[in-house]
């Protein structure tokens, strides 16, 4: 018999118990196995419960979850071959290592093949035994946790969890429905900060490609020929500084989805090469010679009219026409006003938990500015107006005072009233900044984005940047 029998339980180690946690159910006949091998691992820190059948074993794993099954091989009322089977069919993640005084080359393998996670003869070495516990148990709570991952990142994401209650947003949901399970690629249309990508993600989530990855890429953010790189890869040597060969996005995407934002702003010969793997599924490494076969469904975001570049010999016709096979127009803000008291609310709740704030309402002198603001960030803007309040809030009810003075109606620029000896120059130039901060702020301090909307080129507007010191925030888009 193994040394641990000997050990009363008694002597359990409380410190380890708390330290591992994980819990093992152990199927054997024999009560004195059961009971060495209960005291072993309760030793070591373990949660244990036996059985001395396999009917018995299996209600228990009907009554609660455990991370590892240490099972008999030779059971009185089954054969631990056809028990391992009945145990995965009931709980698919549980681990399962087999134990038999008849260790035999073909058991072994048998047990092996039917999903054991691995085989121990009696009589075991006690250390060689709690290594292989402690490995099938780290494995079970990884595979768990990546599980729990995956399923609150679907909640989080899950088109039926994008707040709104408007039709038009009804609309939408009906849509992303109907064109999740498809292979189409699909053509996102809206103002920025509408949730474009939000929605991206839902029909992702919901799609047969939801085990694969979803890959999100601002292609307006980086020059042509580093984009290109980024979403095609390239070889070693490619340029001067390809030390290295590294694979692109197309390729983290195989078998999943490629979110292209900001299509609009790609340069023509980009799209070219994006039409390219969109009509043969193929593509070159930058600097290479063979060509890499992928299989990504693609999912374009844009806030530009796309119809009007193609016109005006900016964008593709061609490749429009491969990106608009199903087109969703997500409505601004300001067009569903009725879901701005739900959205209010669902990011007050979000944000109070994330920073264990108590906030829970949202007073009524607060939300009348919020229904007759224009919103021009849409719900990016209205997002992170109530982050703000959130985290300014002392109370349980946001006021009026927590928001900005542009939503209240309040001065928006207050050096006017404070600044009676200053000069017009330096009045101008404090307005100036105001503004360009404001709209930063709306746009999440993309500099391409607030270029575009005051109707500037993105040099003028570093240069205003620049001159009047203004030190722009690396936030992360929505």
């Amino acid at each position: 018999m193994s040394e641990a029998a000997v050990i009363t339980r008694n002597h359990v180690n409380e410190a380890a118990y708390l330290q591992n946690g994980g819990s093992v159910l152990i199927i054997d006949d024999e009560s004195a196995i059961r009971e060495s091998l209960e005291t072993l691992l309760t030793l070591e820190g373990y949660s244990v419960e036996t059985a001395g059948s396999g009917e018995e074993g299996l209600a228990l794993l009907g009554q609660r979850n455990f991370d590892l099954a240490l099972l008999d091989l030779a059971l009185p009322d089954c054969n631990g071959l056809d028990l391992l089977a009945e145990i995965h069919s009931q709980d698919s993640q549980v681990s399962v290592i087999m134990i038999t005084a008849y260790g035999t080359v073909e058991n072994a393998v048998k047990a092996m093949q039917a999903g054991a996670a691995n085989f121990i003869q009696k009589p075991w070495d006690n250390e060689k035994l709690l290594a292989d516990v402690r490995a099938a148990v780290a494995r079970h709570r990884a595979e768990e946790e990546n599980v729990q991952l995956k399923r609150a990142l679907k909640q989080r994401y899950n088109f039926e969890n994008i707040v709104g209650k408007s039709e038009a947003m009804l609309k939408i949901f009906d849509l992303v429905g109907q064109v999740a399970p498809s292979r189409s690629t699909v053509l996102l249309q809206g103002e920025s900060g509408t949730g474009k990508e939000l929605i991206a993600k839902a029909i992702h989530l919901n799609s047969p490609r939801r085990d694969r990855p979803f890959v999100p890429v601002n292609t307006g953010s980086m020059p042509s020929d580093l984009l290109e790189s980024t979403l095609f890869g390239h070889v070693k040597g490619a340029f001067t500084s390809a030390i290295a060969s590294k694979k692109g996005l197309f390729e983290v995407a195989d078998r999943g989805t490629l979110f292209l934002d900001e299509i609009g702003t790609m340069s023509l010969d980009t799209q070219s090469k994006i039409l390219r793997v969109l009509q043969d599924r193929k593509f070159m490494h930058l600097g290479g010679v063979h060509e890499v076969q992928v299989d990504v469904r693609i999912i374009a975001a844009t806030n530009v009219d796309l119809k009007q570049h193609v016109r005006e010999g900016k964008f593709r016709e061609d490749l429009f026409y491969r990106l608009n096979v199903i087109t969703i127009d997500l409505p601004p803000l300001r067009q569903r006003k009725e879901d701005i008291p739900l959205l209010a609310a669902f990011f007050l709740d979000r944000y109070s938990r994330e920073n264990e704030r108590t906030v829970r309402r949202l007073g009524p002198e607060a939300l009348r500015p919020l229904l007759t603001y224009s919103w021009p960030g849409n719900v990016r803007e209205l997002e992170n107006v109530i982050e703000r309040a959130v985290v300014l809030s002392t109370g349980e009810d946001v006021g009026p005072d927590l928001l900005p003075e542009q939503i209240t109606g309040r001065t928006a620029f207050p050096m006017l009233d404070h600044r009676v000896d200053a000069s017009l120059f330096d009045i101008m130039e404090d307005c100036e900044r105001h503004i360009i901060i404001d709209m930063l702020e709306k746009c999440g301090w993309n500099q391409t984005e607030a270029a575009e909307r005051f109707h500037v080129p993105l040099s003028t507007l570093n240069q205003k940047i620049k001159r009047l010191n203004i030190e722009i925030k690396r936030k992360s888009r929505e």
